[in-house]
């Protein structure tokens, strides 16, 4: 991804989740993703793709079941 586009989509993702701790960081494996931290939390992926001129981005994000809180403490929003 370009700086440009860096910029652009940090600040998207930002805006989207109303979190300005979140950054972008290059992948040193692909040119095509970076890789996503909230603050210094690793918790994603996302990968560039162009099909046909069309440009998009896919925001790739695992959670581990071990992260997720006990049944028992989900409380109804």
């Amino acid at each position: 991804m370009t700086e440009d586009e860096l910029r652009r989509v940090t600040s998207y993702l930002r805006d989207k989740f109303g979190n300005p701790k979140i950054k972008l960081r290059d992948r040193t494996q692909s040119d095509e993703s970076v890789e996503v931290f909230i603050g210094e939390e690793f918790v994603g992926v996302i990968y560039r793709d162009e099909d046909d001129g069309e440009v998009s981005y896919d925001f790739n994000m695992a959670i581990l079941a071990y992260d997720l809180p006990a049944a028992n403490d989900d409380k109804k929003e």
